[in-house]
C-alpha cells in the first residue's frame, strides 16, 4: 500500500467544502486526507474531473433476499459475467451481481461506501457475511424494525421511552446504522393475505402506519443519530399513490431533529410519485413531490430512477411483489420472517415501448430536475427494483444532458409527452450537482461527513474518484463513458481503480452506530418483554440473537448519545 499520494492539477468538486471546479491538490497520507505530504506517489489529473469517492445512500446488495434473488434468476447470473481481472475472482450477476462483482463495479464507478438499506434483524448475521465477502466497499446496513411486534406493542401503549429503549438494544443487536421502515403495518398484513394504508388500523394492534412512523421518528430523534428514519411508505407503486405520499411526508411534520438533518429519509420517490386512477390514465405528479419537498425541511429523498431493460425486484413490501407477480406472470417468491418482516422478488422489465414505463423513467429524472436543492435529493435506483446500479452513469449523463432527454424522449413511448413534465424542463446538472447527489449530499443525508465521507478536507478518507474527462465537457456519451469506468479510484489512500481494472480489492469495513439509552430501569423493563417475546414465539432464544464482534472484523463505531 502507498501511504502517501498526490494528486496534481485536478479539477475539483467538493460541494462540502465550497470547491466549485478548482484546481487544487490533494494529498493523502496513512489513508486520510491531509495538507501536504513529503515523499508522495504522484498522481498527474491534468484536465480531469476529481471528486470525493461517491456514496450511495440506498442499494440492495447483501443479505437473504438478495441472496435468494441470485438463486432465483440463474439467466440473470449469464447474462452478467465478466472476465476475471488480475485481482478479481469469477464476476456474474448482471442486476443482482455477486458479492465481489458488486465491490469491483462500484469501485469503477468511483463509489467507496454504499448503505444496504433493508437488513431482517434475525438474519443479519447474513448480511454481514456478504460484507465481509464484498471487497473495497465500506458499508452499513439497516435493520427492518417498523413491523416488528415489540414496535406494534410500544406504538399501542404509546411508550415511547421503551420504543427507544427497544431501537437501542435492536440497533446494537444486528450491528445496525439506523431504522428502517417498509410498508408500515403492511408488510405485518401481508403474513395474513392483507395489507394497510397510511390511516387503516391493523386488526391485531388496532394501530395505524402513521402512527408507526410518527412513533419511530420521535423515537430515533430522542438520540443523535447519524441519519433519519430511512422510509418506504405504504402504497408503493399503484396508480394515484402521490396523494399518499403527501400525507405520508406530513405524518413527520413538526417532529424536531436531533441533529442537522431531516427527521425522514423517504426512499426511491419515483415508485412514490403515481397519478392517476388505474393503469390506463396513469401519469407522472413529480411535480406536487417536488413542490412539497422544495417546501419543507423535515424530509430529504432518492430517486429510485429507472433504467429501461430487464432487472429483478425485490423488497420487504411483499403485498407489492404480489402485485407485480398478477400483472407479469413471471416466476415470483415471497417469505415471511418471524416477528419482523417479509420479502417477495420477481423479475421485471421496463420497456421503453409500454406507456407505463416510460412515463416511470420520466419521473425519477423529473424529481432530481424539480427538486431545486440538489441536498435534498439523492440519485439511486433503488438497485436493483428500477434497475442495477450500474445505470448511474447513465443517468448522470441525462441529467447534464437536455440533448440527450429529448433523443430518449423521441424514441419511448409517446405517453411521455401528455403524462410527464420532463419535455418541458431545461435544467441541465452541472458537475457540482452531480458530486452533491452522489456523494456530498448523500453523505450528509446519512450524517457520514463527519466521519470523513463525501468531501476531500482536511481529516476526511483518502477516498477519491478520478475521471477522465474534461469539466467543460457536455457529450452525454463521453459523460456516460467516463463515469462508468474512473480513471482512477483511491480507497483509504490505495489506488484500486487504474485505467477502468480494478487493481487492488483490499477488506472494507462495517459502519455501525451504537445508541446510547440511559435509564437503566426503563431499559430493564423493556428487556424484560423482549424476553417474554423471545421466549413465547421466535425460533432462538434472546442470548443467541445478536450478531457477535466477528462479523465485522473492520467495524468503525459511531456513538449516538441521548438528544440534549
Amino acid at each position: 500500500m502507498v501511504e502517501e499520494l498526490r494528486i496534481k492539477n485536478g479539477v475539483v468538486y467538493d460541494p462540502i467544502n465550497g470547491v466549485n471546479g478548482e484546481r487544487r491538490e490533494i494529498c493523502i497520507r496513512d489513508g486520510k486526507i491531509v495538507e501536504d505530504v513529503m515523499n508522495p506517489k504522484v498522481i498527474d489529473a491534468e484536465g480531469k474531473v476529481v471528486m470525493p469517492g461517491g456514496v450511495d445512500v440506498h442499494a440492495h446488495i447483501a443479505g437473504g433476499k438478495v441472496n435468494s434473488g441470485r438463486i432465483f434468476r440463474p439467466e440473470d447470473e449469464r447474462r452478467g459475467r465478466e472476465p476475471k481481472t488480475k485481482v478479481c475472482r469469477s464476476q456474474s450477476g448482471y442486476s443482482v451481481p455477486n458479492t465481489f462483482t458488486t465491490g469491483y463495479r462500484y469501485a469503477k464507478m468511483g463509489y467507496t461506501f454504499v448503505m444496504e438499506p433493508a437488513m431482517p434483524p434475525l438474519l443479519a448475521r447474513h448480511t454481514h457475511e456478504e460484507f465481509i465477502d464484498i471487497p473495497i466497499l465500506d458499508k452499513a446496513a439497516l435493520p427492518l424494525i417498523d413491523n416488528n411486534w415489540m414496535t406494534f406493542d410500544y406504538v399501542k401503549s404509546g411508550d415511547s421511552e421503551k420504543l427507544a429503549a427497544y431501537i437501542a438494544w435492536m440497533i446494537k443487536a444486528t450491528k445496525g446504522y439506523g431504522v428502517k421502515l417498509v410498508n408500515p403495518g403492511g408488510t405485518d398484513a401481508w403474513g395474513w393475505a392483507k395489507n394497510q394504508g397510511l390511516n387503516d388500523e391493523s386488526e391485531d394492534w388496532g394501530i395505524t402506519p402513521a402512527e408507526i412512523i410518527r412513533a419511530l421518528a420521535e423515537a430515533n430523534e430522542k438520540f443523535e443519530m447519524p441519519h433519519a428514519i430511512h422510509l418506504h411508505q405504504n402504497n408503493l407503486g399503484h396508480p394515484g399513490n402521490f396523494e399518499m405520499t403527501l400525507e405520508t411526508y406530513d405524518v413527520t411534520e413538526g417532529v424536531k431533529a436531533s441533529k442537522d438533518r431531516s427527521v425522514t429519509h423517504l426512499t426511491h420517490q419515483q415508485f412514490f410519485s403515481y397519478g392517476g386512477t388505474s393503469w390506463k390514465d396513469f401519469e407522472s405528479q413529480a411535480k406536487a413531490i417536488a413542490e412539497y419537498v422544495n417546501k419543507n425541511e423535515h424530509v430529504s429523498i432518492d430517486t429510485g430512477t429507472v433504467i429501461l431493460g430487464d432487472t429483478t425486484t425485490m423488497t420487504a413490501d411483499g403485498p407489492m411483489e404480489y402485485s407485480l407477480y398478477q400483472i407479469t406472470g413471471r416466476k415470483w417468491t415471497n417469505c415471511d420472517v418471524e416477528l419482523e418482516t417479509g420479502a417477495g422478488i420477481t423479475p421485471f422489465l421496463y420497456s421503453g415501448k409500454v406507456g407505463v414505463h416510460s412515463i416511470q423513467w420520466t419521473i425519477g429524472l423529473e424529481l432530481m430536475l424539480l427538486v431545486k436543492d440538489p441536498w435534498k435529493v439523492a440519485l439511486t435506483t433503488d438497485h436493483p427494483n428500477a434497475g442495477p446500479f450500474i445505470g448511474y452513469p447513465i443517468v448522470i449523463s441525462t441529467l447534464m444532458s437536455k440533448k440527450r432527454r429529448d433523443e430518449v424522449l423521441s424514441e419511448i413511448h409517446s405517453a411521455v409527452y401528455d403524462k410527464s413534465e420532463l419535455p418541458s424542463i431545461d435544467r441541465e446538472y452541472d458537475l457540482n450537482e452531480i458530486a452533491i447527489i452522489t456523494r456530498a449530499g448523500t453523505a450528509k443525508i446519512l450524517g457520514l461527513q463527519e466521519h470523513g465521507k463525501g468531501h476531500l478536507g482536511v481529516g476526511a478518507d483518502g477516498d477519491v474518484a478520478i475521471y477522465d474527462i474534461s469539466p467543460e465537457e457536455r457529450d452525454a456519451g463521453k459523460i456516460q463513458r467516463a463515469f462508468m469506468n474512473t480513471k482512477y479510484t483511491i480507497k483509504g489512500g490505495q489506488i484500486v481503480v487504474k485505467d477502468g481494472e480494478v487493481v487492488a480489492a483490499p477488506e472494507g469495513r462495517t459502519f455501525l452506530v451504537e445508541p446510547i439509552f440511559e435509564d437503566e430501569e426503563i431499559y430493564k423493563e423493556m428487556l424484560s418483554d423482549l424476553e417474554t417475546k423471545f421466549r413465547d414465539y421466535y425460533s432462538v432464544t434472546m442470548r443467541n440473537y445478536p450478531v457477535q464482534d466477528a462479523y465485522t472484523p473492520h467495524p468503525y463505531v459511531i456513538k449516538a448519545p441521548m438528544a440534549k
